[in-house]
């Protein structure tokens, strides 16, 4: 059997779909059958398969420029509802410096903030596969958006909605769609992802796999609860309930404003539990819930993430809409059991009775109701724990990941 070569192109710096899309990198550098490379839009490790991007300014000076160059038309338009856009307008790399490289196939993940232009997407001549993190690439400018039926990307941005202002929304669509014809394999983590595309005018007659992330559970696996905690400097018996995503309180599809009444209900119910944020540091007008908060900051290495969740009750995901819920898929593999809203990606993540519970989406007080059922009930909370780990060990190994990767590779490259 002939070694496939696969290089992957990840814009994203700091996120989860990087995180991922490594992870899947390391997954496939394992197989016989591949050879993975990758291009990064920074490079922080000393991982020789993995590249900064060759920019055609200096690195340093790019790095900066990229993104602020990509936002730019986003001042003339974008609409006032907060949600992060980009427009795909500039990119660090051009389609011949891809069609160069010496690969069968290339493999997208998060590439916006002014990595990878729609133009350069669309002059790519290599078989591609497309990871989606996000709903961008089927959107306009938009990374995240309502799914209703009355969702403009399910109608192909239809002028007749459109506002007096520039439409950056409108603009960048028709830019993919006049870009993109030829119909690129399309990977999302989740079902409620994959049937977005499907439903979309975009990409509805693009091929679409369903294939979660993968997690590197030698990493990611549980730790003595006790020794976490004094680790992390947490107190020994207290139950705690883990709350942790980047930004996650200033973002509000991360349900923040959820999150906030179902812990003080917790908190009124069931007297000693304590909070545990990560992700961002404590603000300077916290939140008074009726518990202790502890603030971790902003954590990124595998060790300390395990350690929270080894050391937590229950991780609370109370994200209004989820492409996955990487912390949730994280959390298991530690035996950690989640609690979660049942809607978009989540669904997938959470077996519900299984390795956690979903709650009604999006009744704050349902979600506190589920998190008080753990916390209440040690014997179900340590039943939970085992089926959590187990039920990571059979979706998100490196080894199950990676062999449905392979499969869709060897029918993306022509033999």
């Amino acid at each position: 059997m002939s070694v496939l070569r696969v290089t992957h192109y990840s814009g994203d710096r700091l996120g989860g779909a990087a995180r991922a899309a490594y992870r899947l990198h390391q997954a496939l550098g394992g197989r016989q059958e591949a050879f993975s490379r990758m291009v990064v839009a920074d490079k922080t490790n000393d991982d020789t398969t993995v590249r900064g991007a060759s920019p055609r300014l200096s690195s340093r000076l790019a790095a900066v420029l990229s993104p602020t160059l990509d936002a730019l038309p986003l001042r003339l338009g974008a609409p006032p509802d907060a949600m992060p856009r980009s427009t795909g307008w500039s990119g660090r790399i051009g389609a011949a410096a891809i069609n160069a490289e010496p690969t069968d196939l290339v493999h997208l993940h998060w590439i916006c903030a002014g990595f990878l232009s729609i133009e350069t997407i669309g002059r790519i001549r290599k078989p591609v596969v497309w990871t989606l993190h996000d709903m961008w690439a089927f959107c306009g400018a938009e990374h995240l958006a309502e799914d209703g039926p009355g969702a403009r990307w399910r109608h192909g941005y239809d002028p007749a909605l459109t506002t007096g202002r520039f439409d950056v929304d409108r603009w960048t669509w028709r830019r993919k769609r006049a870009h993109w014809r030829t119909p690129m394999r399309i990977v999302t983590p989740s079902r409620w992802l994959a049937q977005c595309v499907a439903d979309s005018t975009l990409m509805g007659a693009w091929p679409v796999s369903v294939i979660p992330n993968p997690l590197d559970l030698s990493r990611f696996k549980p730790m003595d609860r006790a020794a976490a905690r004094r680790l992390l400097n947490l107190p020994a018996e207290k139950p705690l309930v883990l709350f942790g995503a980047i930004r996650g309180t200033q973002l509000s599809y991360k349900g923040w404003d959820l999150l906030q009444p179902a812990l003080a209900k917790v908190a009124r119910e069931q007297p000693g539990v304590e909070a545990v944020l990560f992700g961002q540091s404590e603000p300077s007008d916290p939140p008074r819930l009726g518990l202790p908060l502890h603030w971790m900051g902003h954590v990124s290495d595998d060790f300390t993430l395990s350690a929270l969740y080894s050391a937590a009750d229950l991780l609370v995901v109370p994200s209004r809409q989820e492409s996955f819920g990487q912390t949730g898929s994280e959390a298991q593999a530690c035996g950690c059991p989640v609690v979660a809203f049942d809607a978009t990606g989540l669904r997938d993540v959470v077996a519900h009775g299984e390795s956690g519970l979903l709650a009604r989406p999006f009744d704050s007080g349902d979600l506190a109701d589920a998190m008080l059922a753990v916390l209440r009930d040690d014997a179900r909370r340590g039943v939970m724990s085992v089926q959590a780990r187990a039920r990571a060990e059979r979706l998100w190994s490196y080894d199950a990941v990676a062999r449905q990767y392979l499969d869709l590779y060897r029918d993306a490259v022509p033999r």
